[in-house]
């Protein structure tokens, strides 16, 4: 028997990831146990955040006693006993898949890919998690099933299309959340929320039983209270599937983590007011850089004159609307259900474009993966921003700009992180952005640690006790 104490609920919820495996390899806590902490933190504090639009404490709880089992029986998984959230455009077998629209018809009949691979490797799946209607928007101000609040501060944003996932994370509610990133919606709620957040590159974690908003841009990403929890996630997730067309076939590893100290060429950009970016903002990333002037190695200021950020994120939306019309179009005509006159909107504007203009939109993702090619010739990795700005209030006016600098990487199929960077003056976090070429994931994630540990910028979690 042990000797040690118990470690608090709070303890639990503030946890990493890889802390609470060690927790539960040496036995001071059991799955089961570790599941109820985080069922009735959900049950508490989900009515004033509105993270999850849906949980099953029965589901979890069979998880839980199903991974306890696998504990005694020596047979684990990588994640068993680990209560991770689901955005609500994955498939999960039995539950609906509405992404964020009000009908979600018929129950999954199977696992999105994502759901399998965490249910093979014992993970606690502990609900669906609110988001953006049809993954339509970066602020989780859901017309059907209501806001999702920061928990940094309630009545702000949290951030999308991934808030629900990123603030269950930032306030204890999940351990590590799945949500999905087209053109920013897995690192601008973690931007807003202080979490940590990968978009892989493309390709490296099969999209398949995801909700599509434009397949060639989609990539299922991760978010978790450290570095370290997302390599884990990664080497959990990542593989080739032959059922999904845009999986990605590597022929040699994804690129080792052996950047040199001090020989690391880091591009930065020349101008952040002309791209908007908020004064307050630029105090927080310049004040970070100058913490990490030995870290950063190299700065070179990049070039960005042939690359509109605004326009880039434009194209990218015509993608995802056009394509939109096709997935959604039984909701679009479902007049007992309807989607909210916004949505109908946002995806009018795509009707009424002509096919050449869905072809010049799609010419960007040409132009950014030139671009990207010529940026990482001459330099390793990219840092900005991750956001031109803060969170924002709910109901008030929504910034055309937030994911003007998340966009490039998704255009151009590139894994891009969000860590937390700062605090602004108002007291809410924001991230800074780090963009590698295609394949370097394990390189971003071993620098993020690094600048990481230096910052030392994170939130304590949980956000809410």
């Amino acid at each position: 028997m042990s000797l040690q104490p118990p470690i608090a609920d709070t303890d639990l919820r503030r946890a990493s990831l890889c802390q609470l495996l060690h927790w539960l390899a040496a036995g001071r806590v059991q799955p089961t146990m570790l599941a109820e902490v985080y069922l009735k933190a959900i049950e508490r504090l989900n009515p004033q955040l509105n993270a999850y639009v849906e949980f099953s404490p029965a589901m979890t709880r069979d998880q839980a006693r199903s991974a306890e089992h696998r504990r005694r029986e020596r047979i684990i998984g990588r994640l068993d006993g680990i209560p991770i959230a689901l955005k609500d455009n994955f498939d999960v077998a039995g539950l609906p898949t509405r992404a964020g629209l009000p009908y979600g018809g018929r129950a999954a009949e199977h696992d999105a890919h994502v759901v399998a691979r965490l249910r093979a490797s014992g993970a606690v799946l502990t609900g669906k998690t609110n988001m953006d209607e049809g993954a339509l928007g970066a602020v989780t101000d859901n017309p059907h099933f209501g806001p999702t609040h920061n928990p940094h501060r309630r009545d702000y944003t949290a951030g999308g299309s991934s808030g629900g996932a990123a603030a269950a994370v930032a306030s204890g509610l999940a351990v590590a959340a799945i949500g999905s990133d087209s053109l920013g919606s897995i690192r601008i709620p973690a931007s807003y929320c202080g979490v940590f957040a990968l978009k892989p590159t493309q390709g490296e974690i099969s999209a398949r039983g995801m909700i599509p908003a434009a397949r060639w841009l989609d990539t299922a990403g991760l978010l978790a209270r450290s570095v370290d929890d997302l390599t884990v996630l990664l080497q959990v997730l990542a593989g080739y599937d032959a059922d999904d067309p845009r999986s990605r076939r590597r022929r040699v590893a994804l690129s080792p983590p052996d950047w040199e100290p001090g020989k690391l060429r880091c591009g930065v950009l020349p101008n952040l007011p002309a791209l908007g970016v908020r004064p307050e903002v630029i105090e927080v990333f310049d004040a970070a850089l100058a913490k990490l002037d030995r870290e950063l190695g190299e700065r070179r200021k990049v070039d960005f004159e042939d690359w509109h950020f605004a326009r880039g994120r434009r194209a990218g939306l015509l993608l995802m609307e056009a394509e939109m019309l096709v997935t959604f179009a039984p909701q679009l005509a479902d007049a007992e259900h309807p989607v909210s006159p916004r949505f109908r909107d946002l995806l009018d504007y795509a009707r009424h474009k002509t096919a050449a203009d869905y072809a010049q939109a799609e010419r960007v993702l040409d132009a950014a993966a030139l671009k990207m090619r010529r940026l990482f010739a001459q330099v390793d990795v990219l840092v900005m921003p991750t956001t031109p700005q803060g969170a924002f209030p709910l109901g008030g006016p929504v910034p055309d700009s937030q994911a003007d600098l998340t966009s490039f990487a998704s255009l151009a199929g590139c894994p891009a992180m969000s860590i937390p960077m700062g605090t602004l003056p108002d007291g809410l976090p924001i991230g800074m952005q780090l963009v590698g070429a295609r394949g370097s994931d394990l390189r971003l994630l071993e620098l993020a640690a690094v600048w990481s540990a230096t910052l030392d910028a994170a939130p304590e979690y949980p956000v809410l006790a």
